[in-house]
């Protein structure tokens, strides 16, 4: 896999600070918006990250003491700074930050794993410099599972024999960057009784595609996220399909944006289907969909 740095995608990032001062920064396509902190009504019995809730154009908003949920000291002004309104993973909420710095562009690949050592406790998904600046991507998915852990959904009803044998040939891997979006993931499979393999970044996946290709495990469906650090999924599906052994691999996009932002995107990209995370039904079905595919296709 010669390509396999060859191909990258540009993305932006919306920099913040908290009490700290440090930089730390979110995905620019996970913002809807940005205001100043708005008065907050608590909610009893909410969880202790939870600041209250906040009313936006006659919707309610949860909102969400970022400094708190991430183990930082508290800001200085807890009625200041501003609201970071995210849209992500079929949920709306606001992050209370200190302030909101700039918007930067940089190269999917400019974007580090996180130091080795950062534990599972760790709310960052990659690090990049700004301005000889270290800058730490939050993984906001982890935060937002540690207040409201999404639920796996059950089978509405259970698989039909047909379906569950064609997922029963799958061989599935599932890549994610974020900790908890892998195990949701890993979970849902779990419950339709499937063993799955596993990968938290682009590279780490080829390197496991390779290893299983021409073994009785070799891969047939990749479950990739996009958003991830140093390639993303874009970036990943391109080089799969410019190399032969993996050019008819299936390729579902999961991401945590609203899929019909990223549909033209992904089919551009060359992937079969993308999915915004996280249901467990959709998953399924879009797994069936993928397994009665390869099914057809002989592999």
């Amino acid at each position: 896999m010669s390509s396999t740095h060859a191909r990258v995608d540009s993305m932006s990032l919306l920099l913040f600070t908290l009490r700290s001062g440090k930089l730390m920064a979110i995905n620019l396509l996970k913002v809807s918006e940005i205001i100043p902190c708005p008065p907050l009504t608590k909610m009893p019995e909410s969880h202790p990250h939870v600041k209250g809730i906040a009313v936006l154009r006659g919707s309610s908003l949860s909102v969400i003491d970022l400094s708190r949920a991430i183990g930082e000291q508290p800001l200085l002004d807890p009625n200041g700074g501003c609201l970071i309104v995210t849209d992500i993973s079929r949920s709306r909420q606001g992050l209370h930050v200190q302030s909101v710095s700039k918007i930067v562009h940089c190269l999917s690949t400019d974007i580090r794993p996180p130091p080795y050592g950062s534990g599972k406790r760790s709310y960052i998904t990659g690090v990049t410099q700004v301005d000889g600046a270290l800058v730490q991507v939050l993984d906001i998915e982890k935060v937002i599972h540690g207040i409201t852990p999404a639920r796996v959904e059950p089978q509405a009803q259970p698989l039909s024999r047909e379906d569950a044998q064609l997922l029963a040939n799958a061989r599935i891997l599932v890549v994610d960057d974020s900790q908890v979006a892998l195990q949701q993931s890993v979970l849902s499979l779990r419950n339709l009784g499937l063993h799955c393999h596993t990968a938290r970044s682009a590279k780490e996946a080829i390197d496991r595609l390779l290893e299983l290709h021409g073994t009785p495990e070799q891969i047939n469906v990749l479950v990739s996220d996009i958003e991830m650090s140093e390639m993303d999924g874009y970036a990943f599906t391109r080089t799969l399909r410019e190399t032969p052994d993996f050019a008819h691999l299936y390729v579902l996009l999961h991401t945590s944006l609203n899929s019909t932002m990223n549909s033209e995107k992904a089919r551009l990209a060359g992937a079969n289907a993308v999915l915004t995370k996280f249901s467990s039904p959709e998953l399924t079905q879009s797994l069936i969909l993928a397994a009665r595919t390869v099914a057809e296709q002989g592999a």
